[in-house]
């Protein structure tokens, strides 16, 4: 930023501009910019401005009931939630290992739901901003304007989110808000005629999802300086690996490296998430922000997500997804990628390693049947943590005697992000607004860094009983005449 609010010295009368709501995101949101008479930029700022409030009212309901209410918090990654919240009751329950069938399906319906997010979001939300560019005519930046121009491209996205669909509508019971996953394993199982229905498409689903990583990186190349520098800042990552340290999206322990690619941490136990991670409340945002406690808010802050997850494993275990990541890995030499529309890139690997690792389950005979429920000694807590399409997803429950929840704290992947997309929105503004007439197209750039993290915002909102009260009286001309504050 070319200067901060706070700390300007004089900067004489601001203008504010809004981009209220965010479009083409998950849930409600907006950007605040405060410019001056010369179009300078001297505050920019993410705001959450919904809230959910699902830490304090799931409080007092029975806990086998909370991996059906907890993924209301969202219509696109509600089986991340299911399965979270499952992962964490299962400590509760004595669960401590599940039986294989019971784990196969959970996994066949996590990678249908990454299949599927990826596939909405890269597909529907940021490749009209990709084919048509930035500043592209406003009537044109929609999935309707894609399947216009580019209809097979579109045809396959639609397509492909379908599949992954019928997967959790297969595993779950629903599409949307199912109920397949319980404390303790699942309810479940795919009968034979239900695999073969996903066997016969799955191939084709793979070869899409080629398809898909191939249009990304032809766009990378197209337009390296663009690709390689929007939005680009340096950051720390964090996301879970396998045990062996390969890439896993349902389940191992969490690994970060610093800016350089460097190890900061590794094998850490998702039951430990609370001695690396502290949360910081800031009165602007319902959504907090995380940071890596042993660096403190000012230097812990990293990113979650593809990007992240990509570049943070050894290798991803499934063959297809393994070259194109390290061609990935090759693009950016030496040094990690920082540059946010890298996300697409990333996502796009993670697609056809979510279709490859479907194809292998599907061909596993433990999704068919066998011993889908264990328990074992209660315990009063628990912790589940999962690679969720947009990240880091970690659920925390305490439970009492009488089976009611007496606590819970959730960090979603975009809460992780927070900061990290309050940077970028920054780093797009100084670089494409600063001193400028600012437009619509101009005022999309920054529409377009956030879309590339792809935020759920109703699922980052969770500040509740910390958020102050600031009532302004202002002026027609925005000048302050009294506030009152309750914190």
């Amino acid at each position: 930023m070319s200067q901060n609010l706070e700390t300007a010295a004089n900067p004489g009368p601001l203008r504010r501009i809004a981009i209220d709501p965010l479009s083409r995101v998950e849930g409600h949101g907006k950007v605040t910019i405060l410019v001056d008479e010369a179009n300078r930029i001297h505050q920019v700022r993410l705001h959450i401005v919904e809230f959910r409030g699902f830490e304090r009212f799931i409080v007092g309901r029975p806990y086998w009931e909370v991996p059906v209410m907890v993924q209301r918090l969202c219509g696109i990654c509600p089986v991340s939630h299911h399965l979270a919240a499952s992962k964490a009751l299962d400590v509760v329950v004595g669960a401590r290992r599940l039986t294989r069938s019971a784990q196969m399906l959970r996994r066949l319906m996590h990678y249908g739901q990454i299949l599927q997010s990826h596939a909405l979001h890269f597909f529907y939300l940021a490749s009209p901003d990709l084919l048509f560019g930035f500043d592209s005519e406003v009537s044109r930046r929609n999935i309707v304007g894609v399947a216009t121009a580019h209809s097979d491209t579109a045809r396959r996205g639609i397509l492909l989110r379908k599949f992954g669909q019928e997967v959790i509508r297969i595993t779950a019971g629903k599409r949307v808000h199912g109920t397949g996953s319980i404390p303790g394993g699942v309810n479940k199982a795919v009968t034979a005629a239900e695999r073969d229905l996903l066997l016969q498409n799955i191939y084709e689903i793979i070869a899409w999802s080629r398809d898909a990583v191939a249009l990304v990186k032809r766009l990378h190349n197209q337009h390296p300086a663009l690709y390689n520098s929007f939005g680009a800042f340096r950051s720390k990552i964090l996301s879970l690996v396998g045990r062996d340290g390969n890439m896993d999206l349902y389940d191992g322990v969490l690994r970060a490296r610093d800016e350089n690619g460097a190890i900061l941490f590794d094998g850490v136990e998702p039951d430990q998430y609370l001695d690396i991670i502290e949360e910081q409340v800031k009165p602007w945002s319902y959504m907090k922000f995380p940071y890596l406690r042993a660096l403190g808010a000012d230097k812990g802050w990293y990113r979650v997500g593809p990007l992240s997850r990509v570049q943070n494993c050894d290798s991803i275990p499934t063959p297809l997804a393994e070259i194109e990541r390290r061609e990935f890995m090759d693009y950016s030499g030496a040094m990690p990628l920082h540059a946010p529309l890298a996300y697409h890139w990333a996502r796009m690997i993670e697609m056809l390693h979510a279709a490859e690792t479907i194809k292998d389950l599907l061909h596993d005979p433990a999704i068919l049947g066998g011993d889908l429920v264990v328990q074992g000694a209660r315990t009063s807590s628990g912790i589940g943590v999962i690679e969720a399409p947009r990240g880091t997803l970690i659920h925390h429950y305490g439970v009492d005697e009488n089976d009611l929840v007496t606590m819970c704290n959730l960090i979603v992947s975009t809460t992780h992000n927070n900061q990290v997309m309050n940077e970028a929105v920054r780093e797009v503004a100084r670089r494409y607004l600063d001193g400028r007439e600012i437009n619509e197209g101009l005022l999309n750039h920054i529409e377009v860094v956030i879309r590339a993290f792809d935020p759920c915002l109703s699922c980052a909102t969770h500040a509740l009983g910390k958020m102050p009260l600031v009532v302004e009286l202002r002026t027609l001309e925005g000048d302050l005449i009294d506030s009152r504050a309750r914190d």
